[in-house]
């Protein structure tokens, strides 16, 4: 076997199907919520859209928890678009009501779920952030302004680690059950150059070191190390060659789940696998008998699993 593999401790934390779960960060938490969701899980992803460092991961959830409405205030017009310095621009909108519709559609349903979510899972993907010059504010997208608009600096690994003390005290009084998971996206960030992207990981890994020391309920997933020492090989990156590639996506996702989901749940995991690959499944011939009654079945599939697991009506 020409891999090296990264060990992966036994976790105490397990989650389930009556767990709810949220997903903040990268885009790699972005296509792990995606896939939780796609198997049934009670899943919320980047109400803000793609989050890149730990600072506007932080105040994302700050304004969360405040349960801030978005107003004309917060948002700006920039080359006929309307946009906020906190959301993608997946957020944008040609008319300043549509941008707040979007925003704050989404904003309301996960503002009410981060109170009662079980497990959060925050991905960092770099250390590297832009300052808005004028409100000293950390941006979490530029959505191309002028460079000069920006300072651009690396956070330190105290600054993260106080901010996190911090957030996680709000989290735990707001949600005292609350367990959260932090990894290190696997994404590089060339932009930033080779060596800056190194010392930034490294600066997102010493942080979370840190964090796991001091709070119990803090846990690590190790994604960043499974793409840079399993998935070494090209034909793991997509074609921007940087990106994780389906095959290391869906590679890391079932390493996920051997971590944190036990036997029952990876049984009824693997059942809602196969039954989400049955409903996507496009016939050549879609009038003939066998299609039919390949409908049939899978209708009647549907209908004992909703049986057996109830919480599917809600979900499918």
């Amino acid at each position: 076997m020409f891999q090296t593999k990264v060990e992966i401790p036994s976790s105490k934390l397990k989650i389930d199907y009556e767990n709810s779960i949220m997903t903040l960060g990268s885009c790699f938490a972005e296509n792990i919520g995606k896939k939780m969701q796609e198997v049934y899980f009670k899943t919320d992803f980047n109400p803000f859209g793609v989050l890149y460092n730990p600072v506007s991961i932080k105040n994302s959830i700050d304004l969360l928890l405040g349960n801030k409405k978005f107003t004309s205030a917060d948002i700006f017009e920039y080359k006929g678009l309307w946009q906020s310095f906190s959301h993608s621009s997946a957020f944008s909108d040609t008319s300043a009501e549509g941008c707040l519709d979007r925003i704050n559609d989404r904003f309301e349903k996960s503002s009410a779920l981060i109170r009662q979510t079980d497990v959060l899972m925050l991905t960092f993907g770099t250390a590297w952030v832009y300052e808005e010059k004028e409100s000293g504010y950390v941006v979490s997208n530029c959505h191309k302004l002028p460079a000069d608009r920006f300072n651009r600096r690396r956070l330190e690994v105290g600054e993260i680690v106080d901010a996190y003390n911090c957030l996680v005290c709000s989290l735990m009084n707001t949600n005292p059950e609350l367990q959260i998971i932090l990894s290190v996206s696997p994404i590089r960030h060339l932009k930033d150059g080779a060596t800056e992207n190194s010392v930034s990981k490294s600066t997102l890994l010493l942080a979370v070191s840190e964090l796991q020391e001091q709070f119990e309920n803090i846990h690590y997933f190790p994604a960043y190390e499974i793409m840079m020492d399993e998935l070494r090989d090209y034909r793991f990156y997509a074609s921007d060659m940087f990106h994780p590639s389906d095959v290391a996506v869906e590679y890391i996702w079932q390493r996920f789940s051997e971590t944190y989901f036990d036997q029952t749940t990876l049984k009824m995991k693997k059942e809602f696998e196969q039954l989400v690959a049955d409903l996507s499944h496009r016939p050549l011939f879609p009038e003939s008998d066998e299609f039919q009654k390949f409908q049939i079945n899978l209708l009647k599939r549907q209908m004992d699993l909703k049986t057996r697991y109830p919480f599917l009506n809600s979900r499918i």
